[in-house]
């Protein structure tokens, strides 16, 4: 039987990859720069009155969750299909704030969608800074899982 308690101490290679570069990490970098921009963008309008940073924000959010989406679907398949990687609870916590992101993210855009000007207060800014909180906590346990854990860094094929 497996031990669970006690994660590989060893890197774990990567079942998401173009010639052995795992997708997963270059994906995340697009909605982790949309989605960490809602707030100042927010701000902007806040303090311009200029309905373009309202509109910008609503775009950043849309294509951020899109995005998020696509990435969160090779972060899924590396988390199921890899056996080292699913035995690390970091990779569960990556997952579950990832996914709450999303989902603060997309209702964030669904606020919006009818009117990105008057969403933005009160409600709009809050969940774009829950977002920007949820996107630093995901980034820094992402961190932790290439950096102290080597996931996805390693060639071998073993687990």
């Amino acid at each position: 039987m497996e031990r669970y308690a006690e994660p590989p101490s060893q890197g774990t290679r990567t079942a998401v990859a173009v010639k052995g570069h795992p997708l997963h990490p270059m994906l995340v970098t697009f909605p982790i720069a949309f989605l960490i921009s809602v707030p100042g963008s927010d701000l902007a309008f806040l303090l311009t009155g200029d309905p373009f940073w309202a509109r910008t924000s609503f775009w950043l959010l849309g294509v951020g969750t899109a995005m998020g989406f696509v990435a969160g679907l090779s972060g899924t398949v590396e988390l199921l299909a890899v056996r080292g990687i699913r035995r690390r609870a970091a990779a569960w916590s990556h997952f579950v704030a990832a996914v709450m992101l999303l989902a603060v993210a997309f209702a964030n855009w669904f606020l919006r969608l009818g009117d990105p000007v008057g969403a933005i207060w009160f409600w709009g800014l809050y969940m774009s800074g829950l977002g920007a909180l949820l996107v630093a906590g995901a980034g820094w346990i992402g961190g932790h899982l290439v950096f102290e854990h080597q996931v996805g860094v390693v060639d071998e094929e073993g687990d």
